[in-house]
């Protein structure tokens, strides 16, 4: 018997696909299946980790074909970024060498794994011919009203000279720079993704059973709608200094606070009112008072996610102010700014009610503030108080005058009522999602097609001048945007006065770049940002592959471009994924020399002394520090490149073990004795047909209970591929390949048949095998154009059942029939149950009446 060699087959299989132009999408007019990946950034090197990714989509994709479907499965590149501006200051080199570069290299290291991907739609959001089809549904929306500029507030890195996204602020410093962030207001351009809240939300409803239920509820709470009021607080006290207020602009000293509370029905535990620390309020007093300056500077310095100031230490400064309860005026609460308060929630003021918000608990311990429960839980009574933790559930309504008695939405819905009344506030729903900034003060992205005329004042760039390609005779240099100060690139005439303008030269959040990148996909030559009958063949996507950590904004963002899009006329899909999949990932162990210095996993000897594992530097000699098990990343040097795998162990054994190991929703480990079993499997499997000889006699016991397990075997990996349940499939095919090899003395006729169904369902996970299988049983065609192997569910059913054996209502035991056995049988058996028996006599029961229902369950009646 010949040994299986990946090294020669699998290169072997890939031209024959190449030659034939397999994986070109062909629209037949049979029923459409659309495969995508979430595309990758071109950061130079594809690893394990990503390829369990695209393996995922490509089983999807070539079951689907099989199974009779036209199947589109395209890849292209998210590509604009920091990453490329970065290395472009580092290298000395230009963003789009090096993006184009990354993007060739990981391109043919895809192509090692043999998915079968439409190459020939492959486009990289960098390429002027997919931005400028942007460029011109950009202008699109802001024609819609849909886009619009206003001042925003920023972090600002003043080394760099440019805005960092939160994820680049650490410790209040730039990440590069290593400079305090400040927070300023910039001029920035917006889409309105707000006028879709509530369509966002509703369409969520539609993906129930599709999507993860975890991904629906993270877009539901980021969108946050919220049903509350807006309370109204009059100026009790006040400094002197906001008695004069300057005609039309707001009386500090008179004027109520606004406040938006999605919980009125706390209004009388209320001990203070907090303002944002960029409230105008507090920027009014901030010019009077030093200590109010200071602590907006000291806030300045935070980032803006939630996140990072919901851990940071609750902080704030007394404004020396006091306002009137809304329900009694004759009790008055201090005014304070805490850097807990956003200015883009609400009005950006709250007010502190302790007792049951652990920030506002947490505050008002900081600066000794009353802290007054007002809902005690079920049980509890008057003298119900609340320590270090804030009591956040259900309960009544106490210490609250009309409210008491009432449950926490009859007392919310009375205290909106009140409120009216006395008209102190009026009820409201708002929303936590706010519109989308998309201003980037960067070069590589695509240039907003806008130009900034002195008399006309923001004009669209005329549709025969797109793209607005990016200059190439830019240099990094000097910190800051080059666009904002290249020579001759942003110096235009007004298109409508012709007078001298200026072009816009911040450029797009690249998630604007991929949130549309699924439909150009339907035809990437269209010379319309989106043909619109490629759009309604092929939309929605109908399986979605990434990773969670896009669950909100990318997947948010592209569900509203597409509203927004089909609003336009550009496309009739409102709804762009219709299937979502959201992966683990592949993580290794991580290996460190003394200096703290990262080694990658091919220069590590490994040994295990009587269970204690000990790791040297093969290079060196040097012990290493085993460390966690992580996330396969470049910056720990615990990647392993599909090379590697393809120059021992091969392409499909590497494709087996990422899908084998565990449920593809969770992380797998890589390890080198799991990628060596999922080799040895190959082996096996290729065992089974070289030399394969279709000429033994029938043998009818034998070939009946072959051809039985091959049905059962074609329905699991069938459900198992349908469910997302890889690891189960492979696990079934394990289990079938050694019952073929436990039947070698089964007649030809049986075992051809259950050879033939073996490589087409190891196709989808082994293709490459798959293709020298069929082979060998002496196809001259791709085993990738055979059809999906269909079971008989009568043969597909198993002989034997297991039923459950309950006795008043709780399970005690069960038993193993033949399928479809009699009542009478099955009760004789239930009876005479070990388990059953041993329960009846300890508990002193008698049965008095026995339900059988059919291969279901059995239900024992006693006392």
């Amino acid at each position: 018997m010949a040994r299986y060699e990946p090294k020669t087959a699998e290169p072997r299989q890939q031209a024959r696909w190449a030659d034939a132009d397999a994986f070109v999408t062909k629209d037949t007019g049979r029923p459409k299946y659309y495969v995508l990946e979430m595309f990758p950034y071109p950061s130079g090197n594809i690893h394990m980790g990503h390829a369990r990714n695209y393996v995922m989509g490509d089983v999807v994709a070539r079951s689907k074909r099989a199974q009779g479907f036209d199947v589109l499965h395209p890849m292209g590149w998210d590509a604009f970024g920091m990453p490329a501006e970065n290395a472009a200051m580092e290298r000395g080199i230009h963003p789009k060498g090096w993006t184009y570069d990354n993007i060739a290299n990981m391109r043919e290291q895809l192509k090692l794994l043999g998915l079968s991907l439409d190459w020939s739609r492959e486009f990289a959001t960098c390429d002027p011919e997919y931005y400028g089809q942007q460029q011109a549904w950009f202008l699109e929306l802001y024609r819609r009203g849909l886009v619009y500029r206003k001042d925003g507030v920023v972090n600002w890195d003043p080394v760099d000279n440019t805005v960092l996204a939160n994820e680049q602020v650490i410790d209040g410093k730039g990440w590069r720079s290593g400079a305090p962030v400040e927070k300023r207001k910039l001029n920035q351009w917006f889409l309105r993704i707000t006028d879709y809240a509530d369509d966002l939300i509703d369409g969520l409803k539609e993906l129930e059973g599709r999507w993860p239920d975890k991904v629906r509820l993270m877009q539901e709470n980021w969108i946050g709608k919220s049903r509350g009021a807006t309370v109204w607080w009059d100026i009790a006290e006040a400094p002197a200094y906001l008695s004069a207020s300057p005609e039309g602009e707001p009386n500090h000293a008179r004027d109520p606070i606004e406040v938006y509370t999605t919980r009125p029905d706390t209004l009388f535990g209320a001990s203070f009112i907090a303002l944002a620390p960029d409230h105008p309020l507090t920027k009014t007093i901030a010019a009077q008072e030093p200590k109010v300056a200071a602590f907006m500077e000291a806030c300045a310095s935070l980032g803006t996610s939630e996140a990072e100031i919901e851990k940071a230490e609750k902080h704030g400064v007394d404004l020396g102010m006091r306002v009137r309860h809304p329900f009694d005026p004759a009790r008055t609460l201090p005014v304070w700014s805490a850097n807990f308060v956003l200015s883009t929630y609400g009005s950006g003021a709250i007010f502190g009610c302790p007792a049951h918000d652990q920030r506002d608990l947490d505050f008002a311990r900081k600066y000794d503030l009353p802290v007054i429960p007002v809902v005690r839980p079920e049980g509890a009574d008057e003298t119900f108080e609340v320590g270090t933790e804030a009591y956040v559930g259900p309960g009544t309504a106490f210490h609250s005058e009309f409210l008491d008695g009432l449950s926490i939405e009859d007392a919310k819905a009375e205290a909106i009522r009140r409120l009216e009344a006395a008209e102190q506030g009026v009820g409201a729903t708002i929303y936590r999602l706010r519109d989308w900034g998309v201003s980037r003060q960067r070069y590589w992205g695509c240039p907003i097609p806008i130009i900034h005329c002195p008399k006309c004042g923001p004009q669209e760039v005329p549709g025969d001048q797109l793209p607005v390609v990016l200059p190439e005779d830019v240099t990094f240099d000097v910190p800051g945007n080059p666009l904002a100060r290249h020579p001759t690139w942003k110096h235009v005439r007004c298109p409508t006065c012709d007078t001298d303008a200026v072009r816009e030269t911040d450029t797009l959040d690249t998630f604007v770049d991929s949130s549309w990148y699924f439909a150009r996909f339907t035809d990437p030559t269209s010379a319309t940002p989106i043909n619109s009958a490629a759009a309604d063949r092929w939309l929605p996507v109908d399986q979605y592959i990434g990773g969670v950590e896009h669950a909100v904004l990318h997947l948010l963002y592209a569900r509203f471009i597409s509203r927004a899009l089909s609003d336009a006329g550009l496309m009739s899909v409102r709804e762009p994924f219709a299937g979502l999949f959201t992966q683990g990932m592949v993580v290794h162990e991580t290996y460190r020399r003394a200096d703290g210095q990262w080694v990658e996993p091919t220069d590590v000897d490994l040994t295990n002394d009587a269970g204690k594992r000990s790791a040297r530097q093969l290079s060196t000699g040097e012990t290493l520090v085993i460390g966690d098990i992580e996330k396969m990343s470049k910056s720990k040097k615990n990647v392993v490149a599909p090379q590697e795998i393809l120059s021992t162990h091969g392409v499909d054994a590497g494709r087996l073990f990422v899908l084998s190991d565990s449920p593809p929703e969770r992380d797998v480990q890589w390890t080198p004795g799991g990628v060596e079993g999922a080799s040895r499997f190959v082996q096996r499997v290729w065992a089974l047909f070289d030399g394969f000889e279709a000429s033994a006699p029938a043998n009818p016991d034998i070939d009946t209970a072959l051809i039985r397990e091959t049905h059962k075997a074609i329905k699991a990996v069938t459900e198992g591929v349908a469910g997302f349940r890889f690891n189960s499939a492979i696990a079934k095919l394990y289990a079938f390949v050694a019952t073929v090899r436990d039947h070698e003395q089964a007649g030809s006729a049986a075992r051809t048949e259950a050879l033939s169904a073996l490589a087409r369902l190891i196709a989808p996970f082994t293709p490459h095998l798959a293709e020298e299988c069929w082979a060998a049983l002496g196809h001259s065609g791709l085993i990738l154009d055979a059809p999906w192997p269909e079971w008989d569910p009568a043969l597909a059913a198993d002989d034997e059942i297991v039923l459950p054996i309950q006795i008043s209502g709780k399970r005690r035991g069960e038993v193993t029939l033949p399928r479809g056995s009699d009542p009478k049988t099955v009760e004789d058996a239930a009876l005479a149950n070990a388990q059953v028996q041993a329960y009846l006599s300890a508990n002193g029961l008698t049965v008095r009446k026995v339900i059988v229902v059919t291969d279901r369950i059995v239900n024992l009646v006693a006392n």
